[in-house]
C-alpha cells in the first residue's frame, strides 16, 4: 500500500494506473475509521481494479462552534485497517496542500443544501462539495463510494456530479448499525455510557415513521406524529429536525412520496447525531 501526502505525487501515481487501463475506485473519508467506513472500502475494492482512500479532516465543512479541533484523528490505525483490506493507495494531505491561504472559489451547493442539515449547519455543504470536487479532480476516479447515513450529503454529491458533468459513478453504501439500531459513526465515541443508551432514540423515531408508512399512512403530519411520540420518550434528546422526504429529490411532500426516506438529527449532551431510514431498508 502506497501512502501519498501531496497532490503532485498523487497525480503522477494515478496517471500510471490509468495508462494501464485500470478502473479506479475512491472512498473519501475524514479518518477515525470504523466498520462502516471499511464496508465502503470493500465496495470500492470489489468494483474497481485500483482502490484509493483519502483521509482529510476538512476544516471548511465545520462551523465555528463545531468539533473540528477535537474530531478524532487516528491516521496510523486507519492505515493499518486499510492495508488489511488491500487498499492500493492512501492520500493523506495537509490543510495547506488542499487549500491556498488566499482561496476564494467554492462550490455553491444550491437551494437543497439550505434544508435540514443546512438549516443547522449553513456552511457545511459548501465545504463538503468543495473538498469533494477537489478530490475528484485530484484522484479522477471512475467510481466513488459514499455512505447512506449521510443521506443529504449523498444526494448533493450526486447532484454535483450530474450537474457539473463529472465522469464519476457515485455508489451508495448501506448504513451499518449496532444491534440496538444505533448507526455507526465516528462521533459515537464521544457519547458517555448513559448517553449511548439514549442515542437509540434516533432509530426508534425512524422506525416509528417507517412502520406508520408501511401501515398505509401517507399523511406527512401523521407520520411525523409517530416519530414525535418516539422522540418524546427521551426528553434528553434535543431534536433539530425529523421528517419524511422523497428519496428522489430530498423534499418533503404531503402526501408522503411512495419512495420516502425518514430523516432525523439532534443532540444528546454535546454530541450531534444524524440518521435516516427507508421503508425498503
Amino acid at each position: 500500500m502506497v501512502i501519498i501526502r501531496d497532490v503532485k505525487s498523487l497525480r503522477e501515481a494515478l496517471r500510471e494506473v490509468r495508462m494501464e487501463g485500470r478502473k479506479v475506485g475512491f472512498v473519501p473519508t475524514m479518518g477515525a475509521l470504523h466498520t462502516a467506513h471499511i464496508s465502503l472500502v470493500k465496495i470500492a475494492c470489489e468494483r474497481s481494479d485500483y482502490s484509493v482512500v483519502s483521509i482529510f479532516v476538512n476544516p471548511t465543512q465545520f462551523g465555528p462552534a463545531e468539533d473540528f479541533e477535537r474530531y478524532p484523528r487516528t491516521p496510523e490505525e486507519d492505515c493499518r485497517l486499510l492495508e488489511a483490506e488491500g487498499v492500493d493507495l492512501v492520500f493523506i494531505p495537509t490543510r495547506s496542500e488542499m487549500y491556498a491561504e488566499d482561496e476564494t472559489i467554492t462550490i455553491d451547493p444550491g437551494v437543497k443544501a439550505q434544508l435540514f442539515e443546512g438549516r443547522s449547519r449553513p456552511t457545511h455543504f459548501r465545504g463538503v462539495l468543495t473538498v469533494v470536487a477537489k478530490l475528484f479532480d485530484q484522484v479522477q476516479p471512475d467510481l466513488a463510494v459514499f455512505g447512506e447515513k449521510d443521506a443529504q450529503q449523498l444526494y448533493l454529491v450526486r447532484e454535483m456530479a450530474k450537474n457539473l458533468q463529472m465522469p464519476v459513478e457515485i455508489i451508495a453504501g448501506p448504513t451499518l448499525r449496532e444491534l440496538d439500531g444505533l448507526a455507526l459513526s465516528s462521533r459515537n465515541r464521544y457519547l458517555k455510557k448513559a448517553e449511548r443508551e439514549l442515542a437509540t432514540v434516533l432509530y426508534h423515531a425512524l422506525t416509528a415513521g417507517v412502520e406508520r408508512f408501511q401501515s398505509g399512512e401517507r399523511s406527512l403530519e401523521a407520520i411525523r406524529g409517530s416519530m414525535r411520540e418516539a422522540i418524546n420518550e427521551v426528553p434528553e434528546f434535543e431534536v433539530d429536525y425529523f421528517t419524511a422526504v422523497s428519496d428522489a429529490d430530498f423534499e418533503e411532500t404531503d402526501p408522503v412520496s411512495e419512495h420516502p426516506r425518514m430523516i432525523i438529527a439532534g443532540r444528546i449532551g454535546s454530541v450531534r447525531l444524524i440518521d435516516n431510514l427507508c421503508p425498503s431498508a
